[in-house]
């Protein structure tokens, strides 16, 4: 068993206006990620599962040329290989649960 306080786990900046903090398990990765306003994630893919949960804020997701502005308490399901991007529209808080392990993200 871990026990783990996100304020020490080091913030590495993704990408401009992107800040993640890594918890890494034996299965999965959770991404606790803080987005400034108008920050992007570029349309991507990957093949893990993703699990996209917004905690504070408003951030625009889009999903297989499907877009949906998410607030807290809505989450998306996004299967291996599917297109997706993002964009901050207010600062954000979001958690990405990651499986299997992103790898990339140690």
């Amino acid at each position: 068993m871990t026990f783990l306080n996100l304020d020490e786990i080091e913030a590495r900046e993704l990408l401009p206006g992107l800040t993640m903090r890594c918890v890494h398990s034996e299965g999965m990765t959770l991404v606790y990620w803080e987005i400034e306003a108008g920050a992007e994630m570029p349309l991507h893919d990957h093949p893990h599962e993703q699990v996209a949960n917004v905690l504070e804020g408003e951030l625009q997701l889009t999903v297989q040329g499907e877009t949906r502005i998410l607030k807290p308490g809505q989450v998306a399901v996004i299967g291996s290989n599917v297109p997706h991007a993002g964009k901050a529209i207010t600062d954000c808080r979001v958690l990405d649960v990651f499986h299997p392990v992103r790898e990339d993200y140690r």
